[in-house]
């Protein structure tokens, strides 16, 4: 399965946010997956989601 999170870094770039902020929440492999669009599990989707107050759809996308 591929996965995009182009969503979550734009969505990062709007909020005016930076991966180094995401460090306060996730451990530097897990940023390091989610740089290079590995799969990540749902419990740090959902993290990431409650942080931004988003739904999961506006920050990974599932590729065909």
């Amino acid at each position: 399965m591929e996965v995009s999170y182009k969503k979550l870094w734009k969505l990062l770039i709007d909020r005016d946010l930076k991966k180094s902020d995401l460090r306060k929440l996730l451990s530097p492999s897990t940023v390091n997956k989610l740089n290079h669009n590995k799969v990540v599990s749902l419990s740090v989707l959902v993290a990431l989601c409650r942080f931004l107050s988003c739904d999961i759809g506006d920050i990974v996308e599932v590729l065909h």
